[in-house]
């Protein structure tokens, strides 16, 4: 009897390296993922305690709806490129959109310190929301790329907690260079340390191309050629006819809900509570 193939060299990478699906057998290259990770939040999380009072103090805006309008473009930005991510990663590899996404941010540390007019602040968001429809899903697509079928849910674990860690721990850094220094430039260039960090990993770091190959090559039954994977059969399935991902898609809306509604009613009180929010938890 022969005994069960383990996750060993059956495939060879670009560079010739044999390749191995598993967190053991690929350490390195996934913990240089989870620091990408960490600069994707860290850029993310630059902007929660802040922007909204750039826009009430240093614009002198004074609708809650124009206060809010980053929020609003980020949101869809990300969410328009999370949508096409998918499509994109079938014509790209996965590390040439992710340095794709972190070439799109660069602006966005120096727009957010010295942007002129608020307009600018809400095309920083756009750029922003591309970025991290990107990178963040691109680093959490080569997480599982590299650990395989059996250890998918732990890799989505360390991404999701590198990234939100960073972003908690950056809106709270900024909260105080912002009492110390002013609501801008000092808060925002710590961006600029995230961004340099960030698409210099993404730029180290080996596709998983590979991997996607040999996990197909071990797949025990063919891949479905006539199911409809269109944009409009996708989303139905998605968001009615199957319970799991209908569930998994609501679930996922509430959190970023949660998610989006501290950053965006914080900072309604006086600035100087604002400021001390992120200090006080």
């Amino acid at each position: 009897m022969n005994p069960t193939p383990t996750p060993a060299a059956t495939a060879t990478g670009a560079v010739g390296r044999p390749v191995r699906l598993g967190l053991r057998e690929n350490w390195p290259q996934f913990t240089l993922l989870v620091v990408v990770n960490v600069c994707v939040g860290g850029l993310v999380g630059l902007e929660r305690t802040t922007v909204p009072l750039i826009g009430s103090e240093s614009f002198g805006l004074t609708s809650d709806l124009a206060v809010f309008s980053f929020i609003i473009a980020f949101g869809l930005a990300k969410a328009l490129t999370n949508l096409a991510a998918g499509a994109l990663t079938s014509r790209f590899r996965r590390k040439q959109l992710l340095v794709a996404g972190w070439l799109l941010g660069v602006p966005v540390p120096f727009a957010l310190a010295w942007a002129p007019s608020w307009g600018w602040i809400v095309a920083a968001n756009v750029l922003l929301g591309l970025n991290q429809g990107l990178t963040w899903s691109m680093t959490v697509n080569m997480k599982i790329d590299l650990v395989g079928p059996s250890r998918r849910g732990l890799a989505t674990g360390l991404n999701e907690a590198a990234g939100y860690t960073a972003v908690g721990v950056t809106a709270l850094l900024t909260g105080y260079l912002a009492t110390h220094y002013g609501l801008r430039p000092v808060p925002e260039l710590i961006g600029a340390v995230f961004v340099a960090a960030g698409l210099a990993l993404a730029l180290v770091v080996r596709d998983t191309a590979a991997h996607v190959a040999l996990e197909l090559a071990r797949h025990g039954e063919p891949v479905p050629t006539g199911e409809d994977t269109g944009l409009k059969a996708t989303f139905t399935r998605t968001s009615w006819r199957d319970r799991s991902l209908r569930g998994a898609s609501q679930a996922g809306l509430i959190n970023n809900l949660n998610e989006a509604s501290p950053g965006a009613s914080s900072p309604c009180c006086s600035p100087t509570t604002a400021l001390a929010w992120p200090l006080s938890g």
